[in-house]
């Protein structure tokens, strides 16, 4: 009889044991959270992008005038600041990234002409130039490095001539185009920031101009480099 108590016990023990292990299996769970995978996003060069740099302009031409009671008067070189704003768009196929940008330029670079005793005196070197390029690079991981060239315009300034005597003065505003070529390195920081170093190479058409009955002829071949830093602005 005795036996028989027991294992009826031991039996009704067990059945609510299982019982509460499964009810304890349906309940909801109650300890902390458990972290999501969330793979890191790959970063993407393709979208419209804005920005702005800033950098250093040097002239490689030269700009002269010519008198015929002097000969051949004037001419130098100038560097200095250059700046201003970019936009434009890539487009990433694999490893290869091709695309277009268009930038609006100051430039403190122009030809300065050099004092002849004190007939003549040169003008400043301000000036504009503004591009339209195409581009096309590798991209590794976050970094691009690319290559670019295209049509290029502006007014440089500094080729400016004044004669006491006669009262001939020639003032320069005339926009030119011409070409440029370049390239640089790319990194982008996040999704939406990227910064680069450029360089590019700017050739604009020579041009040679008559005043006071061909007694002046400005020659002038507007050629400068140009070395800058920008910080761009990626949309999503």
């Amino acid at each position: 009889m005795r036996n028989l108590l027991t294992g009826l016990l031991a039996g009704t023990a067990s059945i609510v044991l299982a019982a509460g292990a499964a009810h304890a299996a349906d309940l909801p769970y109650r300890g902390a959270p458990q972290p999501a995978y969330s793979p890191m996003p790959i970063f993407t060069w393709t979208g419209f992008y804005v920005g702005a740099n800033a950098g250093y302009g040097w002239s490689t031409g030269t700009s002269r005038y010519v008198d015929p009671a002097f000969g051949s008067v004037g001419g130098g070189r100038s560097g200095g600041f250059t700046g201003g704003a970019q936009a434009g768009y890539n487009y990433q196929m694999g490893m290869f990234v091709i695309g277009a940008e268009t930038d609006i330029q100051y430039a403190a670079v122009g030809n300065k002409g050099t004092y002849f005793g004190t007939t003549y005196y040169r003008g400043d070197s301000d000036g504009y130039f503004g591009t339209i390029r195409a581009r096309a690079g590798v991209a590794i991981d976050n970094a691009l490095i690319y290559a670019t060239g295209g049509f290029a315009y502006g007014d440089i300034g500094g080729n400016n001539a004044y004669d006491v005597g006669l009262g001939g003065r020639r003032g320069d505003g005339d926009t030119n185009g011409g070409w440029t070529l370049g390239g640089g390195v790319e990194y982008g920081f996040t999704s939406n920031i990227t910064a680069k170093v450029e360089g590019l190479y700017v050739n604009l058409d020579t041009k040679s101009n008559y005043d006071l009955g061909s007694i002046y002829n400005r020659s002038r071949d507007t050629e400068f480099g140009v070395v800058r830093a920008g910080l761009n602005y990626k949309f999503n």
